[in-house]
């Protein structure tokens, strides 16, 4: 088929996909892609590349499918080299299309504008796919073979660059039949010996991560069946809905969450990678009875020894271990349920007035809602663990730990999920990184709701050092009066600054069809009864 321009030929390519959103930054070096997007689709112009390929990961995230992003090249790529990081860390499915100088002048060094060394070893090096567009009669495999890559479990972002020069080109183009990847099947001896082993618990624990997700049915048949206690890293929360009697949570390193571990006979854990911030820096005990399901054959054993290991994918492994399954002994499921109770009646105290804010939250949301989060303490206390997550597509979060990609993340999710509102928690510091997507929040216009707890710089790091250290450096920093801020950006301004504002301003917040900045003054509301800390080792002489 023929199209006049590489714009054309990419709309085409992202209606195959399902993609009706792209975000992105228009640029001399893609042009003709962006004219062609805003004109049949819709284009949301970001005020930064990184937020457009943290935009492009949420949608993909709450949709459960490809987002995509398109960049300018050099400084641009650039640019967007630390969100596609976040991508790849977490399996996240993205099409980050980039421009490139013209054909002619590729890789001449001669300092056209634009260019940079190497473009292409810098994609690959943040991505799981890269390649250049050679030609006008390849641009459509090339997309489809980039698509492929992000999609294929476990998924990660695939980078496109494309000349300019071919992009205003006209280009001839032969759809492909989309061919499914081989799935990995562990033997049956494997599969027989996992499943005795199972079948002899009497006090069965389930760790569901990220790769759980995928097989949400059959983990919860699993549980019905064993009455397992399920604990989740973050990335797994919602394989199974939070409210679920016999699901613990993100609570592993707790104390009732070891102890629970130590009195276990059986861990089965479903395609998590153990986190150093979810194993207390790998020095959390697991059960040495381990089975292991991971579609990642590295992932097998790298952390914890696993006498069996299952390379495979989640949902056709456990539908074979299923008929091994027998109910726990006497009194397990009173014990997971004491456990649930107590892991999170403790953090709930602890986190003090701010207790109010995520019961807030968790009321004004319909059971359907995105919470998108950045790595700030609300999160990182309670907000990965104690505000219910019912589906892994509303829990979107930085797994790889960078600040300032929640309100990004947010916009993304908010514009995929029209119909439902979206719900961002951000810190002062990390909405300081990218502050202009204010104004794309403002032009955009999504139902989302954006809370930003202002404790007036990087709270998480001056805990750290008010705690190992008898100076401050780095952590107190100037925060704008964000009512003003609110004001010059077009949006509404509502202020938390008692346990009583909580529930009327959140709800009212959410009620409404557009967005709305919510500043939390954490000054004003009081302190957690204990400064949170994140869980990472302070060398001590």
């Amino acid at each position: 088929m023929r199209y006049d321009t590489g714009g054309d030929l990419l709309v085409a390519v992202l209606r195959e996909l399902g993609i009706d959103t792209v975000f992105g930054i228009v640029s001399v070096h893609n042009l003709p892609l962006v004219e062609a997007v805003d004109r049949e689709l819709r284009f949301v112009p970001v005020r930064h590349e990184a937020s457009a390929v943290n935009a492009a990961d949420a949608y993909g995230r709450a949709r459960g499918t490809l987002g995509c992003a398109l960049t300018s090249t050099g400084t641009g790529a650039g640019n967007a080299a630390g969100s596609l990081i976040e991508a790849l860390a977490s399996g996240t499915s993205v099409l980050h299309i980039t421009g490139q100088v013209e054909s002619e002048f590729l890789g001449s060094g001669r300092g056209f504008i634009h260019e940079t060394k190497d473009q292409l070893g810098m994609l690959a090096a943040v991505s799981k796919y890269a390649a250049t567009v050679p030609s006008t009669d390849a641009a459509g495999r090339v997309l489809r073979e980039a698509a492929r890559a992000a999609l294929t479990a476990p998924g990660g972002p695939a980078s496109v660059e494309w000349p300019v020069d071919l992009q205003y080109a006209a280009q001839t183009d032969a759809a492909e039949e989309f061919t499914e990847a081989a799935v990995p099947v562990p033997g049956d001896d494997e599969l027989a010996a996992a499943g005795a082993l199972l079948a002899s618990a009497e006090r069965p624990v389930i760790w569901a991560g990220g790769g759980a997700t995928r097989a949400r049915t059959q983990l919860a048949d699993l549980l019905a069946a064993t009455g397992a206690a399920l604990l989740t890293s973050n990335s797994g929360r919602g394989a199974v809905p939070e409210d679920h009697p016999q699901v613990v949570g993100n609570f592993a390193t707790t104390p009732a969450g070891r102890a629970l571990l130590a009195d276990a006979d059986v861990l089965l854990t479903i395609g998590t990678h153990f986190r150093s911030n979810e194993t207390a820096d790998y020095g959390l005990e697991l059960p040495a009875a381990h089975i292991q399901i991971d579609l990642d054959a590295d992932a097998l054993g790298r952390v914890y020894a696993a006498p069996h290991a299952l390379h495979g994918d989640a949902a056709g492994v456990l539908e074979r271990l299923l008929p091994y399954a027998q109910p726990a002994g006497p009194g397990w499921s009173a014990r997971v349920a004491a456990v649930r109770d107590e892991v999170r009646a403790t953090l709930h105290d602890n986190i003090g007035p701010q207790a109010a804010i995520c019961d807030a939250i968790r009321a004004a949301l319909p059971r359907e809602a995105v919470v998108a989060r950045d790595v700030t303490i609300p999160s990182s206390s309670w907000g990965n663990r104690l505000l219910d997550m019912y589906d892994p597509r509303d829990n979107v979060f930085p797994r790889g730990g960078g600040i300032g990609q929640g309100l990004g993340m947010g916009i993304g999710a908010a514009l995929a999920r029209p119909d439902a509102p979206t719900v961002v928690i951000a810190g002062d510091g990390g909405l300081a990184v990218h502050l202009g997507e204010l104004l794309t929040l403002a032009q955009e216009r999504p139902r989302l709701t954006l809370l930003v707890f202002n404790d007036g710089g990087y709270g998480v790091l001056r805990n750290m050092q008010d705690r190992h250290s008898d100076r401050r450096s780095g952590v107190d920093l100037a925060t704008p009066d964000f009512e003003l801020l609110a004001r010059a950006c077009g949006l509404p301004y509502l202020r938390i600054a008692a346990v009583e504002h909580a529930e009327p301003v959140i709800g009212e917040a959410v009620a409404s069809d557009g967005p709305t900045l919510v500043e939390v003054d954490l000054a004003a509301l009081g302190p957690m009864k204990n400064p949170f800390t994140p869980p990472v080792k302070i060398p001590t002489a």
